[in-house]
């Protein structure tokens, strides 16, 4: 088992809730099999790179969903949650997007998983699937409005660094030519 991976001391192991995806229910844990899977709040925000304030902070704005809890109520983490931090980490570093901007993203992705999901489902008729796309097309649309807003935002702000550096240069120049 690798290290960090398993139950911590004293605490007890975490098994999944095979009712989870989407639902948000957390499953009760036992000493059953597939526990090793499953990390406490310390372990998952170690191997994260988070602090355990912020997977509870994250949780507290249902960004994440723990994907277990012992009977004593202690959080469990299963790869699939530490992805989704990781995914969050990503949002925040990269696009710098806030966490209530972040919150429409995941919420987006996930819809996005579940029409896929359906379209692809044999059951599902021609007029629903062309339901699904237009519902889908209309959330890319959405991710893309958010995406072109920071991208705005943040050539503003290349501008005014620009602005400031190009009057610097001149400063360094008139200074050059007085000395």
């Amino acid at each position: 088992m690798p290290r960090g991976s398993g139950p911590v001391a004293g605490e007890e192991p975490a098994v999944a809730d095979s009712s989870r995806p989407g639902s948000g229910r957390l499953a009760l844990v036992d000493e059953s099999e597939g526990a090793d899977q499953f990390l406490g709040i310390g372990a998952a925000a170690a191997r994260a790179g988070v602090s355990e304030r912020a997977l509870r902070y994250y949780q507290e704005l249902e960004l994440i969903t723990p994907s277990g809890r012992t009977p004593g109520g202690m959080r469990r983490y299963s790869e699939e949650d530490l992805s989704r931090v990781a995914r969050i980490r990503e949002l925040q570093s990269l696009l710098g997007l806030n966490l209530d901007e972040i919150a429409v993203v995941l919420r987006s992705e996930d819809r996005i998983a579940k029409i896929r999901q359906v379209y692809r489902d044999k059951r599902t008729g021609a007029a629903e699937r062309q339901r699904l796309a237009r519902e889908g097309l209309a959330i890319q649309e959405n991710l893309r409005a958010i995406v072109v807003a920071k991208r705005a935002a943040l050539e503003a702000f290349l501008a005014d660094v620009d602005g400031h550096i190009a009057r610097i240069k001149e400063v360094l120049k008139d200074g050059a030519k007085n000395a």
